[in-house]
């Protein structure tokens, strides 16, 4: 149909309106083709001049005012419902897209019509590649190789790299367990069929959860080495140069993935293989409480 609308991209911005800026102007850049877009900002109250500057210079976006900052999950979830793609993209604010990533991306996934939802390569600025877009399901074994740096010293065999799934090969593209939420494509069709993200998860694990989901409906998800996006990663958080703000959002991430593994998993191992999950935890926890890092 002619009005179809091919991709809804739905961007979630709390306070980094400069980056969600630049975001909006790489993706006015993108070459399109005969594909049509909409791009939805939803926003968790942000209080850095964001909604004025969205709808002054980019009128064409949809802008949805959240009520508080809702988190990942709870944050893109408006913006998931109100899309009308035939795919929906979640794309970080600190991102910048190449001009025909979103066209090829399309193309990709019309090709691979078992494919439940796609990524790209997420390049970060120092050149390398973002690992978090290209992972497996983070279970008791592969999260111990991680930890252990096994995977780090075997990255290519498939029993210590599990995590980051570094035996496979990265010139082609392939199905993967898990990618990143900051370029995460979805089909309309498993949107209707397995619900959007889980906003029991504030932020960290929604993605990996979705993941888990999408693949046990029986769909596949894939890695598209072909295009590519820029990923200003790092930039807060886990790695924010201020400790406590560190800290808070390590601790999020360790709480939240303990919740993807009691959600998941806790049922599927002996008990204790559990009490042993919960124990790293809990030793992580108190490193980085005490000591301000982790593992």
């Amino acid at each position: 149909m002619k009005n179809t609308i091919d991709l809804s991209v739905v961007i979630l911005n709390f306070n980094t309106k400069d980056l969600t800026r630049q975001c909006l102007l790489s993706i006015g850049k993108s070459r399109l083709g005969r594909y049509r877009t909409e791009i939805i900002v939803c926003d968790n109250a942000s209080s850095d001049g964001s909604e004025t500057m969205v709808k002054k210079e980019f009128p064409h976006v949809t802008y949805i005012q959240n009520n508080g900052n809702l988190g990942f999950a709870a944050g893109n979830n408006p913006g998931i419902r109100a899309s009308r793609g035939r795919y929906v993209l979640l794309l970080n604010s600190d991102t910048e897209v190449e001009e025909k990533t979103f066209a090829a991306m399309i193309s990709f996934m019309d090709k691979h019509p078992k494919a439940g939802s796609a990524t790209c390569r997420l390049m970060l600025p120092d050149g390398n590649m973002d690992p978090a877009c290209h992972r497996g399901i983070p279970t008791p074994w592969a999260a111990f190789t991680y930890l252990s740096k096994l995977e780090k010293i075997f990255p290519k065999t498939r029993v210590f790299g599990e995590y980051h799934e570094g035996y496979k090969n990265m010139s082609v593209p392939h199905e993967v367990d898990c990618i990143s939420g900051a370029f995460f494509m979805v089909r309309r069709e498993v949107v209707d069929a397995v619900g959007p993200l889980d906003e029991s998860y504030f932020m960290y694990a929604e993605d990996i959860d979705w993941c888990y989901r999408i693949k046990k409906a029986g769909w596949q998800i894939w890695f598209n080495p072909d295009t590519s996006i820029l990923h200003k990663k790092k930039q807060s958080g886990r790695s924010h140069a201020n400790r406590d703000r560190r800290i808070v959002t390590h601790s999020y991430f360790l709480f939240y993935n303990r919740l993807f593994y009691t959600k998941h998993f806790k049922d599927r191992y002996p008990g204790i293989v559990t009490w042993l999950v919960y124990r790293v935890f809990d030793i992580e926890l108190w490193l980085l409480k005490t000591f301000g890092v982790g593992i």
